[in-house]
């Protein structure tokens, strides 16, 4: 199984949009891709912009690698965040 995972920054939002978009696209191309983990264990700060970016990744996951999404050590605030937009219907908390 291939896993892959994306550390995201303290304050992850709209300025992060680029790195986030271009390290997703990089993965989505790999044929042997699993699973993606989003490692929040750093994650102090998220915005609206953060959520659009976990539901396009989502999004364009099932349309073409359909690996399974997992949000990992997401905490306090971006953790409350996550929960109050119902991410836990497009990734796997953990």
């Amino acid at each position: 199984m291939e896993k892959h995972s994306i550390r995201l920054p303290n304050k992850f939002d709209f300025h992060y949009h680029r790195v986030f978009n271009q390290d997703l696209d990089l993965l989505l191309a790999k044929s042997d891709l699993k699973e993606i983990e989003l490692d929040f264990s750093q994650v102090q700060y998220l915005d609206s912009s953060a959520l659009g970016m976990l539901v396009l990744m989502s999004k364009k996951n099932e349309e073409s690698a359909q690996a399974k999404l997992v949000i990992r050590g997401a905490q306090g605030n971006a953790l409350d965040i996550l929960e109050m937009a119902n991410m836990a219907k497009l990734y796997a908390f953990l």
